[in-house]
């Protein structure tokens, strides 16, 4: 066959910065998108502006720290730390002209037709609108703002992450001065000085204001309000300029675990040094007085590039708040509501019915009610002997740690890893575990080195033929709050085999048992990435032996370079892949003799997608998989992920269903192109195919052929033929 190709050249790969940036491009598309009702685009442009945020604490701020370390290594595309700063920092810069040009040119005149002003600035108000402002910050702002003058006495204040302020220029008013206050011997009489107001993030934002005519509702923002009343702070001074700023800090915690003698009390004390980490990027209004910005840039030590002139408001996130405006159903999509699981439709209890057979769950189209019932059932069970469970991210009021704390409060055994390395989730997380500890439970607090992001729940029962394991394994958080908004599958099953991984997994989790073989599920850090490259590998050996070879693999991101060349070599041996990836992609497509039989999509729409599926032909006899893991070095190789077969014949063929139909998508979906960029596929005389609509309208569907049966379908779904959503 010749010389073996090299397949890891950098020029075979992206920089999963820059590809992420793509990403944010097409969250932004659907913002632009006409076909988008109004507010579900003014959803998405606020998505962009989050997703850019945390883009920035994290992924800049990892970057800057390997320049201020001086570190040469380059990535898998070829990049040192200085140049992919270089470049994404001009991405950046692109996007935001972009999102601010969404917002002026097409978001905000749409608004006015709407019947919705939005007032810009507060020059623009009028008489009655004028009076109302005033009144307003009289009473609901004035007692809570506090102004921050800097001087030789008032050191510049702290700045928080990510708060939205107002700097001003003052100057003393003539004949203010008083003998107690002169001014130092040499210093100017009218010198400018400067100060700071912290727009109150407990206020909000957006204030509604008297309205025009017929009916139109007006809005202004908050910071304009202070920006107009600024003297009122600051009394015997004349305002000589005004305008908002925000900055953003390094907000990845530096955690030594090995020296760290209690985890939970060490990410307590690295949570409060965010709000002082190093600012990396500075947003201001684009016609900010210079002399201003010169002191701005001074005290945060911001130099030119990361320094960001904003067309409008400041933090676009305030939209979403937007989008919950009472008043405006007819400009949103129907809010969905998750159907009844059909295998749950009787009045036996969830142990019974998982007996029955392993039940698939498909979230938000179907309830995630199953999962909380899961846990609440058996808390309350007198059969059942314990319930162990990992969690990563839980709700804001966790029906799931209510009911495990319960469980403990009625003398259960109660396991809970809380992984408190959960970025951004830490402190919801050190409040759930100091919770449950003192409920009863025995928490442990992850790993170390290793963040535990698998989604698995074990409970043990003890029934008439002897101890029976239940498990729920899934790729989503156990969260009720984002299963309504993120695409996830699971499985429930009573499988021995499967209850036995289960109990190694814990144990290795809890203590230093490592089993000496699994039965059928993966790990990583330890065995997954091999499992993986085993099984890309066998398609390569079913083209050679005359067969098919197939892969389809959907996931969040793919970044890991091993993974990927494997994906090469498949590729060039004659294996057909197929590739459903959200975010980053470090993958390259139709490139000669290497990518050429790899397509990737992206699929952008209503909900987060968010599940792991992953399908290998082999020859006929086709395997499905799910799990936690994207194929990242992050997931494979520094965290504790599961990977879990889907064996039943109805819920393998649910499985391929999912990935067919994302397949077919030609609304939501973006298609991959050779040269890095995006675009939608062509739909001209085509039949519309809307991936999350299909699987609502299943959902629907499914829903409405129960109540007809009036009894539990226990048999596969009913699926929607395509031609259903021609219209």
């Amino acid at each position: 066959m010749g010389e073996e190709r090299d397949f890891r050249k950098v020029e075979y790969f992206e920089n999963r910065e820059l590809s992420w940036l793509q990403f944010n491009y097409r969250v932004l598309s659907e913002a632009r998108d006409k076909n988008n009702l109004l507010f579900e685009r003014l959803k998405f442009l606020s998505i962009t502006a989050s997703n850019l945020d945390e883009f920035v604490m994290v992924r800049v701020a990892s970057l800057k720290d390997m320049v201020h370390a001086d570190y040469k290594g380059r990535d898998i595309a070829g990049m040192t730390a200085g140049e992919q700063l270089e470049a994404i920092g001009r991405g950046m810069h692109e996007l935001v002209d972009v999102q601010y040009s969404t917002w002026n040119r097409s978001l905000l005149p749409l608004l006015k037709k709407e019947g919705i002003e939005v007032i810009s600035h507060h020059e623009q108000l009028n008489e009655k609108q004028a009076a109302f402002v005033d009144d307003y910050f009289e009473s609901s702002v004035y007692p809570v703002v506090t102004p921050m003058a800097v001087d030789s006495s008032r050191p510049f204040p702290l700045v928080r992450n990510k708060s939205l302020n107002i700097a001003a220029l003052l100057k003393k008013k003539k004949g203010s001065e008083k003998k107690e206050n002169e001014k130092k011997d040499g210093e100017k009489k009218g010198a400018l000085e400067f100060a700071t107001v912290q727009v109150p993030a407990v206020l909000p934002r957006i204030v509604e204001i008297p309205g025009g005519k017929d009916g139109e509702r007006a809005v202004i923002l908050l910071e304009e309000i202070i920006e107009r009343n600024m003297s009122r702070l600051f009394l015997n001074y004349e305002i000589v300029c005004a305008h908002p700023y925000r900055i953003m800090r390094n907000a990845d915690l530096p955690i030594d675990e090995e020296e760290a003698e209690d985890l939970l009390k060490e990410i307590e004390r690295q949570l409060k040094r965010r709000q002082w980490g190093e600012v990396i990027r500075l947003e201001v209004e684009e016609n900010i007085d210079k002399r201003l910005l010169k002191i701005l840039k001074k005290e945060f030590a911001i130099k030119d590039d990361v320094t960001f002139f904003i067309g409008g408001p400041l933090d676009l996130t305030f939209l979403m708040k937007f989008y919950g405006e009472e008043g405006f159903d007819h400009l949103k999509q129907r809010p969905w509501k998750p159907q009844l699981v059909p295998e749950f439709a009787n009045e036996d209890d969830i142990f019974a019915n998982i007996r029955k057979g392993n039940i698939f769950l498909h979230h938000p189209y179907e309830s995630f009610d199953p999962v909380v019932d899961f846990v609440k059932q058996a808390a309350a069970d007198p059969q059942v002997l314990a319930i162990k469970q990992t969690l990563y991210r839980v709700s804001g009021h966790s029906p799931i740690v209510a009911a495990l704390a319960k469980a403990a409060e009625n003398g259960k055994q109660v396991t809970v890893l809380v992984e408190l390395k959960a970025r951004f989730d830490e402190e919801n997380n050190i409040i759930w575990a100091r919770r449950l500890e003192q409920a009863g439970c025995h928490v442990i607090y992850g790993l170390l080195g290793l963040k535990t992001h698998c989604k698995i729940c074990l409970v043990v029962r003890k029934e008439e033929d002897g101890i029976r394991r239940y498990v729920h394994m899934a790729t989503g958080n156990y969260n009720d709050s984002t299963a309504k908004l993120y695409t996830d599958t699971g499985i429930m099953t009573c499988d021995r085999a499967v209850g036995e991984d289960a109990s190694a997994v814990f144990n290795m989790l809890s203590g230093y048992s490592e089993p000496l073989s699994w039965n059928k599920l993966s790990m990583a850090p330890l065995w997954l990435k091999n499992r993986f490259v085993a099984l890309i590998r066998r398609e390569i050996k079913c083209v050679s032996q005359g067969y098919e070879g197939r892969i389809i693999a959907k996931m969040n991101s793919l970044c890991d370079p091993v993974i990927i060349e494997e994906l090469y070599k498949a590729s060039a041996r004659g294996v057909k892949i197929d590739l459903i990836v959200r975010g980053i992609c470090s993958l390259k497509t139709g490139i000669p003799g290497v990518s050429d039989n790899i397509t990737v999509r992206s699929i952008v729409g209503t909900f987060l997608e968010h599940s792991r599926i992953f399908y290998f032909g082999n020859g006929g006899s086709y395997e499905i998989y799910m799990g936690s893991a994207d194929w990242m070095p992050r997931n494979l190789d520094r965290r504790v992920e599961l990977l879990f077969p889907v064996e039943v014949e109805e819920n393998k063929e649910r499985a391929l269903h999912i990935l067919e139909t994302e397949l077919a998508d030609n609304v939501r979906s973006h298609i991959l192109k050779p040269d890095g960029t995006y675009e939608k596929p062509d739909k001209r005389g085509k039949i519309l195919v809307d991936s999350q609509t299909v699987f609502a309208e299943e959902a629907v569907l499914a829903a409405e052929e129960l109540k007809k049966k009036k009894e539990p379908m226990i048999s596969g779904r009913t699926f929607i033929p395509r031609e259903r959503l021609e219209d």
